[in-house]
């Protein structure tokens, strides 16, 4: 919404091919993005039919070899530098950095370019880098720096809402419901370069979070307990105001030590 582009237009550059970004990728199609416009790359190069590797990826990593025969429309081969080029969205959970996506890579991007560089305990590249580089929007894993885009924002609120439902399992429409919400959250707070999700202080987002993976949950079929969107809103609430509670007590009375600075 801040740069105006529309997720099923942009083309996305997805950096590392574990298990977070062959889930985020089938979670993006899912979404809504055309598989066709998402080129994957691994430690060998992009994803495409023609990869020397093709037929082992098909034997020894099936989820590999999927994203190599649906996605990368355009046929692309090469590595970051190739996959990154012309593209509106790179999000990177590859190698810690510095140095794992170069500046100059970085500025081959579209304009009004969106990077998360997820890698811990250091990003692919800085921010300050990817700033300089053109990049408009950036987020990291990291609480230091802003736009934290962490799983911390995730599970919380989709373990809580699942579980107040007693759920038979989590869908990654659960999942996009969730992300939904997050940003929603963000939005009603108020968008801006430097904060495109709430912070882990922004505690309200988990009950909301958790609601709308328990209606997910409800609307798919799989939910064991039938409640309102309000009974589950004020449960989940009630749960964590709780929970911080308790452990702001805790924390006071010496039972749990402060973080180090």
């Amino acid at each position: 919404k801040i740069v105006g582009k529309d997720m099923k237009d942009a083309l996305f550059s997805v950096i590392g091919t574990g298990a977070a970004n062959v889930c985020l990728i089938r979670t993006l199609i899912k979404a809504g993005v055309p598989a066709r416009n998402i080129i994957a790359v691994d430690s060998k190069g992009i994803l495409h039919p023609e990869r020397e590797d093709i037929e082992t990826l098909k034997e020894k990593n099936p989820y590999k070899y999927d994203i190599a025969m649906k996605t990368n429309g355009e046929g692309r081969q090469g590595g970051i530098a190739e996959a990154m080029k012309d593209t509106d969205v790179c999000i990177a959970a590859s190698k810690p950095g510095p140095g794992t996506i170069k500046k100059e890579w970085a500025a081959g991007m579209n304009d009004d370019a969106v990077m998360i560089a997820a890698a811990n305990p250091v990003p692919e590249i800085w921010p300050w880098e990817a700033k300089e580089a053109g990049v408009r929007i950036f987020g990291t894993g990291r609480s230091d720096f802003p736009n934290q885009v962490n799983n911390s924002l995730g599970f919380p609120g989709i373990f809580r809402g699942t579980l107040d439902v007693m759920a038979k399992t989590i869908t990654d429409e659960m999942h996009i419901a969730a992300a939904y919400a997050i940003a929603e959250v963000a939005e009603r707070k108020g968008l801006s370069e430097e904060y495109i999700v709430p912070t882990m202080d922004d505690w309200e987002v988990f009950p909301y979070e958790a609601t709308a993976v328990a209606m997910k949950a409800i609307e798919q079929g799989i939910a064991r307990k039938k409640l309102s969107r309000q009974e589950i809103y004020e449960n989940a609430e009630r749960i964590i105001k709780k929970a911080r509670e308790q452990t702001k007590h805790l924390m006071k009375e010496g039972f749990i030590p402060p973080p180090p600075e």
